[in-house]
């Protein structure tokens, strides 16, 4: 069975792809890694909110399973809209990293509670929100590109530190780079973030999907990435929006702590709903109805209204 997998091409896009391959093809399959330009490694003079957020890392590959070019497409799941066309599926989610948001600097003391003010580069809306919540002494500018041509913008002085995703930046072998770990209480991460999402086209040979599911998908993180991403289309927030969500998973129930953040830092709503792992989509729909009941709406409003 021979499996062709479609990519972004920067490093760490290419990291997770050839990290899928390495399981496909210690299961027996052949595999070919095809390389696709998405309108979100195209457009770097601007912010994600400002070139909207559904399908900017995603719209080229989707269009090349639909047409078959491809079997699967390999996606940081934090980056994957919370609702796919009806002709699209995701099959498998691959074992979660640690979800942490890390400080990276070259400056190894420093740290966002010392009281220092300094710059922070960051492309997210919820970092950059929740640093003004937070930590309002700190300052922000805007910081596309991939992961690489971010830490040339640090080494070029744009900025004194980086906000990042742990999982790439351990992916990427920058562990010496990393300031702080930042709480998780305080920064709880994105939907999905730290871990793989494996998507095809509803049309895929059974055989394939069937085979392709077996080998990629953590049964634990799926459960957890179906409560958080139910969370998510609920409110229908993208990857733009000041959104936040992370589900556990122990002894069969999923606890599912997330909320949203105002864009100026004045105030973010967060709760926590659990329930069965049986229904974790469920959980997530609770969770933002309750967020929704007790003003998250206005907030989403707002978020849109001035992104």
């Amino acid at each position: 069975m021979h499996i062709k997998i479609g990519t972004r091409g920067s490093r760490l896009a290419l990291w997770q792809a050839y990290y899928v391959e390495n399981i496909l093809q210690k299961g027996g399959l052949t595999t070919e890694i095809v390389l696709i330009d998405t309108k979100g490694d195209q457009i770097l003079d601007r912010s994600l909110s400002k070139i909207g957020s559904k399908g900017v890392f995603t719209q080229e590959l989707e269009d090349q399973l639909r047409d078959g070019r491809i079997d699967i497409a390999v996606h940081s799941a934090k980056d994957l809209q919370s609702e796919l066309d009806d002709d699209l599926q995701l099959i498998a989610f691959t074992e979660r990293e640690r979800v942490n948001d890390v400080l990276v600097s070259h400056n190894q003391r420093l740290s966002l509670g010392s009281g220092e003010t300094f710059v922070v580069g960051t492309s997210s809306t919820r970092r950059v929100a929740m640093l003004k919540h937070f930590y309002p002494h700190i300052r922000t500018v805007d910081m596309r590109g991939n992961l690489q041509t971010r830490l040339r913008k640090l080494e070029e002085g744009q900025c004194d530190a980086i906000l990042l995703a742990f999982a790439g930046v351990h992916r990427m072998e920058y562990d010496g780079l990393i300031a702080e770990h930042l709480s998780l209480d305080e920064f709880t991460p994105a939907v999905g973030q730290g871990s793989v999402a494996i998507e095809c086209s509803q049309q895929l040979d059974e055989e394939k999907r069937t085979q392709l599911r077996a080998l990629l998908n953590h049964a634990d993180t799926e459960t957890c990435l179906l409560a958080e991403r139910a969370f998510l289309r609920r409110l229908q927030g993208g990857c733009s929006v000041p959104v936040f969500g992370l589900a556990g998973l122990e002894n069969d129930t999923v606890t599912l702590k997330g909320g949203v953040v105002r864009l100026d830092g004045s105030q973010i709503l967060k709760q926590t709903q659990s329930g069965p792992a049986s229904a974790p989509e469920n959980i997530g729909i609770q969770l933002a109805e309750t967020l929704l009941s007790q003003g998250a709406a206005e907030i989403l409003a707002a978020i849109k209204q001035n992104l």
